[in-house]
């Protein structure tokens, strides 16, 4: 079995220390451990994390290969400190079925650069009107504990109810993308100023709101537990942390670009800038960092939604909603959070490894960086600072709203379970 001593490193951002890891483990962290036998990799202060842990990703795989594929994905993921990803399940066919995803699993298996993790759909096609097979996805070798119609919301309560009854008889979590279809017919952004100046459609943020305060209290009176995506909205924080200090089994995901981008960048027009639920304003950004502070958010998590560049590339009303953000969310994460004294490392390393690992069940994920513990790890270099060129891109799409931005931090190393995915900056 190979060695590896991870020299200087700050774990957690502490103090620098020694991590040998010896095959899939890691055997010992201390300082002065001996190199006998081991690769050497200089962290030269770097700081090391847990491998990071993505409870929202979107592979497209099957269906939509041009956008995205299992591969390359994951070696997005990987570039970006990502050891494990559960990959949403708005695919064609859609991933109603132990069969689809038992296919998206052992492709992730197949690959290795993460661990892919299928969340199971909630009903049918993602139409609403009848439970999927929850118990038989749940039982298949992808062991599913994650359900979610996202890209659609589970709007109909007695459906939403039922969902949550089942899921608790095996421990599992619904999973819910919070959006009143009727409030948002023919919404192009944020409803407030710039969209009544722009005259574009407004998404108003009661179209969260109403279907969170809903579910909560479905959650409550079924006794079961449900998980808001991408939350948005300052008044869905205030719901969230209402629910929680009654004892309600909620968690909530904020997703990078809502913690940096507000809708005054829609004033470009740029369909990279559309996305779902939309940009929100200023008060809703500071809103929702500190939440993620206050741990009122639980985790952070990517939404990464890759397309084509004909989807993209076209006018704003005929544009696809979505970005990429697996290799960009750590830099993100630290210019929002780290760097403006919000959250330090070991906080860092609840919200984007700790956490989604527990409430995605991620078993060997979201584990202390200590002796006997799986080696997933990532190291990153904070002190770094560079413009964001897509075209270096792992993913198969370059959707990106940061192209051309500057931003901190690079993640230069990755390991899962002991072996190399990313090496200086680069896939292996």
């Amino acid at each position: 079995m190979s060695k590896i001593l991870i020299r200087g490193a700050k774990v957690l951002g502490g103090e620098p220390q020694d991590v040998l890891i010896n095959g899939a483990t890691i055997a010992e962290v201390g300082v002065g451990l001996s190199a006998e036998g081991a690769e050497v990799v200089d962290a030269g202060g770097k700081v090391l994390l847990p491998g990071l842990v993505d409870l929202h990703t979107h592979l497209r795989e099957p269906g939509r290969e041009d956008s995205e594929t299992v591969l390359t994905g994951t070696r997005a993921a990987a570039s970006g400190g990502f050891t494990a990803v559960f990959a949403m399940a708005n695919t064609f066919p859609v991933a109603d079925t132990a069969g689809v995803v038992e296919q998206v699993y052992r492709l992730g298996q197949q690959h290795g650069y993460c661990d892919v993790q299928p969340i199971g759909a909630v009903t049918v096609g993602l139409e609403g009107k009848k439970l999927a097979e929850l118990g038989a996805m749940h039982e298949s070798a992808a062991g599913v504990t994650v359900f979610s119609d996202d890209g659609k919301c589970v709007d109909d309560a007695v459906m939403m109810r039922r969902a949550l009854e089942y899921v608790k008889a095996f421990g599992g979590v619904v999973a819910q993308h919070a959006q009143e279809p009727r409030l948002t017919e023919g919404a192009q952004m944020n409803e407030g100023v710039v969209s009544a100046e722009l005259g574009l459609g407004g998404w108003p943020a009661v179209a969260e709101e109403s279907i969170i305060a809903r579910d909560v209290l479905l959650a409550e009176h079924v006794g079961s537990r449900v998980h808001i995506c991408h939350l948005s909205t300052a008044g869905s924080v205030e719901i969230v942390r209402w629910a929680k200090s009654r004892g309600i089994d909620v968690t909530a995901e904020v997703t990078p670009h809502h913690l940096l981008l507000t809708d005054e960048l829609v004033r470009t027009y740029n369909p990279v800038f559309k996305v779902n639920p939309p940009l929100r304003t200023e008060r809703d950004v500071f809103a929702l960092r500190e939440a993620l502070a206050d741990g009122t958010i639980d985790i952070v998590a990517t939404d990464h939604a890759p397309h084509p560049h004909e989807d993209k590339d076209c006018e704003w009303a005929a544009a696809a909603m979505g970005m990429v953000g697996l290799e960009t969310a750590l830099s993100v994460v630290q210019e929002t959070m780290v760097d403006t004294g919000l959250l330090d490392w070991a906080q860092v390393a609840d919200r984007m490894s700790f956490a989604p690992a527990r409430i995605g069940q991620a078993k060997g994920h979201g584990r202390p960086v200590s002796a006997g513990e799986p080696a997933n790890l990532a190291l990153v270099d904070t002190e770094y600072r560079g413009s964001v060129d897509p075209a270096g891109f792992a993913s198969r799409s370059r959707n990106t709203p940061y192209e051309g931005r500057e931003l901190p931090g690079r993640v230069t190393h990755t390991w899962l379970r002991g072996k190399a995915t990313l090496v200086d900056g680069k896939l292996t």
